[in-house]
């Protein structure tokens, strides 16, 4: 409903199913700035300075198959120099590029082929 003032509840975090949790909780304390922990065995935390939702690596047997569903859009401010770092870690930019007025768009993947964006906002 639009509008409404009262929340049910916050944005915690996000837990992605993989199959080397340390492997992408590594990647991703890279590209976003944070901190590895230990949350369960086997499974690995990445907690963001500012005290923003948690990413959580939980370990599966079965590869990804598919698209993902859900996927993080990281704000940078240069997409070409964010594509480059991002492939150094291990991801990779799948080609797709999206141009807005607002910005430019381009899909990337994670080291186990999980998709995210990166996102550079055109300045107002």
């Amino acid at each position: 409903m639009v509008g409404v003032v009262e929340t049910l509840g916050r944005l915690a975090g996000v837990t992605v199913d993989c199959r080397d949790p340390q492997r992408l909780a590594d990647f991703w304390s890279v590209v976003l700035g944070g901190r590895v922990t230990e949350s369960l065995p086997g499974w690995r935390r990445v907690t963001v300075a500012g005290g923003g939702p948690v990413l959580t690596f939980q370990p599966v047997p079965e590869p990804k198959a598919g698209k993902t569903r859900l996927h993080l859009d990281i704000a940078v401010i240069d997409v070409d120099e964010a594509v480059d770092r991002i492939g150094m870690l291990g991801g990779r930019w799948t080609g797709e590029r999206h141009d807005y007025q607002e910005g430019a768009v381009l899909v990337m993947t994670d080291p186990e082929d999980n998709e995210f964006c990166v996102v550079q906002y055109h300045r107002v």
